[in-house]
């Protein structure tokens, strides 16, 4: 029975960071092995949430607060009670750094958002009247390269709509083009801290520096190319009809993207220079922000008067209509629509996970998959796993269970587990996010045909990897 059980949590537990085993295994008694049901069936109704419609944090969050009430339960039957308080306290520390670091970073992306930046971006490319081969091109390129910097997720539905705008009505271009921007952004995630939730967890827990990412740009560039020229040949050569779109940047929206490039510089320097946690320098960075909308907000009036008096002077109606309904820009509206669903459900998978690591089964796993199997096996397998199980639980695992391997193979988990997701359109945040918003065109099994094309990639990026960067692995 605990086999079995043992398989699944390899299979669906997103662990986090470093997660301590306690004085007392509990790993056969009758409280462990309740602990890792109550897991593997609240993960199961995450798994469901398209189907049943339940925000994927609340089973989660039942599901961490048992597991840490039956494991105190039973240590304090023992007459133990501090190490069960200090191992929670020690979780909870490792969210709170990721959770304020991502909601820092989701503040000014919806920041840029609500300025129009990807607005006008999108805008741009509509009406520069590129064929088909060169948008399935030019969207993948700007993925790959925008993910990096404003993660693969927002990426992948900026370029999404692009090619919806453009080839609308022609679903077989689509479905291709999202199969490409899934691909694109989830490799270019991998190269960079910032990319993804995994590379920031690596990056966090201390495993590739900021500098040593960037080792992985040519695997992740291949791991995009080789599909991408595999699928480009399926592309008709026609031009998709022309659109006007004009789109006007909010003011202050370039001075908020240099503040955010600030931002993460600012983390970068903390943990390179200062050896703090980047956190730090994100928190700081979200000051940055909170005093340029202070700045806005005292000199709206005065550039409201500005453009008033010349688009009344244009007689530009529309314009001062525009105006009208201008609202000032506050930090905290940013604030609020982050993803609290998944910042909360960070929180559950990571307390429940630290609950079953404090218990010994991590450390069980680590000596399964990474004792009994080579490193290269394990890491190349768990990015396939990847496909199915999404990266992040993949990449928590690893980071918990902390193998011994060398600099080479944590970068080759690294980039597996960033790009693995792209096999399936389920395998990653982007995938899934794209079905939703090509809903019927881009689809499970449209991606499922290209699956071959994508492992193709997948295979050669691990091969540049080992290749170029052999004496990594020493």
């Amino acid at each position: 029975m605990l086999k079995p059980l043992l398989l699944l949590v390899v299979l669906f537990a997103p662990v986090t960071a470093h997660a301590a085993t306690g004085p007392l295994n509990l790993t056969a008694t009758g409280v462990g092995i309740t602990c890792l049901i109550i897991f593997v069936i609240a993960y199961l109704v995450v798994m469901l949430e398209e189907k049943i419609h339940m925000r994927k944090s609340k089973p989660v969050l039942v599901a961490a607060g048992i597991i840490w009430a039956l494991i105190g339960w039973y240590y304090i039957q023992q007459g133990l009670s501090g190490p069960v308080e200090e191992a929670y306290k020690h979780t909870l520390l490792e969210f709170s750094e990721l959770m304020l670091f991502l909601l820092v970073a989701m503040t000014y992306i919806n920041a840029l958002e609500e300025r129009r930046v990807f607005d006008a971006l999108r805008a741009w490319m509509v009406k520069k009247g590129f064929s088909y081969r060169t948008l399935f091109w030019l969207t993948g390129f700007l993925a790959f390269f925008i993910s990096p910097i404003a993660d693969n997720l927002t990426t992948a539905l900026l370029m999404c709509a692009v090619v919806m705008k453009v080839a609308e009505g022609d679903n077989r271009f689509i479905n291709l083009a999202c199969i490409n921007i899934v691909v694109a952004a989830n490799a270019g995630g991998a190269f960079s801290p910032f990319g993804d939730i995994t590379t920031l967890m690596v990056w966090q827990a201390g495993k590739v520096t900021f500098i040593e990412f960037f080792d992985l740009f040519l695997p992740s560039l291949v791991n995009f190319i080789v599909p991408a020229a595999l699928m480009t040949l399926a592309i008709p050569r026609r031009v998709p009809g022309g659109l006007n779109e004009a789109v006007e940047l909010k003011r202050g929206a370039r001075r908020i993207l240099g503040l955010f490039l600030l931002s993460i510089a600012t983390a970068v320097s903390c943990h390179t220079l200062l050896h703090l946690p980047p956190v730090l320098g994100m928190m700081a960075g979200l000051g940055y922000l909170q005093f340029f909308g202070y700045f806005l907000r005292m000199t709206l009036p005065r550039s409201l008067e500005k453009k008033r008096a010349a688009a009344e002077a244009a007689g530009d109606q529309e314009r001062l209509q525009r105006l009208g309904s201008v609202v000032p820009f506050d930090v905290f509206n940013r604030v609020a629509r982050s993803e609290w669903d998944t910042l909360l459900f960070f929180y559950g998978v990571i307390m429940c996970v630290g609950g079953l690591g404090f218990m010994g089964y991590l450390a069980m796993l680590s000596d399964l998959l990474y004792t009994q199997w080579d490193a290269t096996s394990a890491n190349v397998a768990l990015g396939l796993l990847s496909a199915v199980v999404d990266n992040i639980p993949v990449m928590f695992a690893v980071l918990t269970m902390d193998p011994a391997m060398s600099h080479g193979q944590w970068l080759l988990i690294t980039l597996t587990a960033g790009v693995g997701g792209s096999l399936l359109s389920v395998g990653s945040a982007a995938g899934v996010a794209l079905m939703g918003q090509a809903r019927g065109i881009y689809t499970f099994f449209g991606h499922l045909k290209w699956a071959p094309a994508v492992a193709v990639g997948y295979a050669a990026s691990v091969w540049v990897h080992l290749w170029l960067n052999a004496s990594l692995f020493h």
